[in-house]
């Protein structure tokens, strides 16, 4: 299982290195619609792929098709009762019941039918929760959850922070890359230290690496060339430019028209007048300084190891721990975590979009991971107790394959 689940997240960070390098060729040397049918056309035939390769995988295990005993023995149980009050009547009783009920019963039949329906969802949300809130493992959960808050990822809000600071698109690819590579060093990672430490301490030693390298993003905050300044609120304006539409910009008379110099640096070329560093030194922009974005960076790319080691600790401990009868009810609670704290951050940037404030970003997604390790320790503390900090290598028959979940994890 720990090898089937490094060598799917391998395949996963190859294609993370893989496809922008594809897109951009294509794009680059063709153009963005060609860009945009390949991309169509190819996650087209995935489809078809994935739907054949899980066709294949039921065929292959019959036992797919088969409902557990458990299900099999409530339906009986179901079927037994119906057959007992579908027992009718004598045929004296059956005429007179029948006047007083044919008109009551099809009404109380659907008032239930339909309270039963409209109320299903909310039991059904109600259930999982409570029964993901019972597992043994949902501090772990929650603590990979939590991972989820944090603007220290190479998404959209961090490549648009690196644009403001200077950095190119080809650096940027080139970073990618790098991030991918240091994610396949975390599966390698994984599966080295399960092997000798055990997966419990595993996910403590991944979590501290992260930590550890994400120092470096609290330190770039502090750095020359970060734009934090705590003198501008990040909220300022925040009414105008949710519920207020600002006036499109007009384009000025040929005679008042004056030059025009982008946050780059980069005059305006449609006039064709030379560079403000040619007219007028005064005005030459100064170059930012890129300690700051490069230790950002540094530290992103560094606690990918550790992201990626912890990520398939916490998917492991899943797999292993629940009961295979709930597996599906509690991966679905663990997604709609980590989708709600994927939410959050997108809604902590929106009421604090400018470069000033992303600083103070960078320190809540710190103190966010942080948090989510520290009940990851809760979580081991309670699983392992006093053999928390004793790291050992388990024995070859420690782990079976048909140990009953629950005790596979505490090796």
């Amino acid at each position: 299982l720990t090898g089937m689940n490094a060598t799917i997240r391998r395949i996963d960070q190859l294609t993370n290195i893989l496809a922008p390098m594809a897109v951009g060729q294509i794009m680059t040397f063709g153009s963005p619609v060609i860009g945009c049918g390949f991309i169509s056309g190819w996650n087209l035939m995935s489809m078809c792929v994935e739907y054949l390769l899980l066709w294949k995988v039921y065929q292959k295990t019959p036992s797919l098709a088969l409902k557990s005993a458990k299900v099999e023995e409530s339906e009986l149980k179901q079927l037994n009762v119906k057959k007992e009050s579908d027992v009718k009547p004598a045929e004296g009783v059956q005429l007179i019941v029948e006047k007083d009920v044919t008109g009551i019963e099809p009404q109380q039949e659907k008032e239930v039918n339909c309270a039963a329906r409209m109320a299903e969802p909310f039991i059904t949300f109600r259930d999982g929760w409570v029964a993901y809130y019972n597992q043994p493992v949902f501090l772990a959960g929650m603590g990979l959850a939590f991972l989820y808050m944090t603007v220290l990822g190479f998404d959209c809000i961090t490549t648009g922070y690196a644009y403001t600071q200077g950095l190119s698109g080809s650096v940027l690819s080139i970073l990618m890359g790098a991030s991918a590579v240091t994610g396949i060093m975390g599966t390698v990672a994984f599966t080295w230290l399960r092997r000798k430490c055990g997966l419990v301490r595993t996910g403590l030693i991944s979590g501290a690496a992260q930590l550890a390298c994400l120092v470096l993003c609290c330190i770039s905050v502090f750095m020359p060339g970060s734009p934090l300044d705590l003198t501008v609120s990040p909220f300022d304006d925040i009414s105008a430019r949710l519920f207020e539409s600002e006036p499109l910009p007009t384009i000025a008379s040929s005679e008042d028209k004056t030059e025009m110099v982008f946050a780059t640096g980069m005059p305006n070329l449609l006039n064709g007048s030379s560079t403000p560093a040619q007219s007028d030194p005064e005005m030459s922009p100064e170059p930012v300084p890129l300690i700051s974005v490069s230790l950002l960076f540094a530290g992103v790319i560094a606690a990918r190891v550790g992201l990626w080691s912890f990520d398939l600790t916490v998917t492991q401990l899943l797999q292993e721990n629940v009961v295979e009868s709930e597996r599906g009810i509690i991966n679905g609670v663990q997604n709609s975590m980590n989708y709600l704290f994927d939410l959050l951050h997108f809604i902590m940037v929106i009421l604090a979009p400018k470069p000033e404030a992303f600083g103070l970003l960078v320190l809540i997604s710190v103190s966010f991971v942080a948090m989510g390790h520290i009940m990851y320790f809760r979580f081991a503390q309670k699983t392992l107790g006093k053999q928390l900090f004793v790291c050992c290598t388990p024995g070859p028959k420690a782990v079976s394959d048909g140990s009953p979940p629950g005790n596979t994890s505490t090796v």
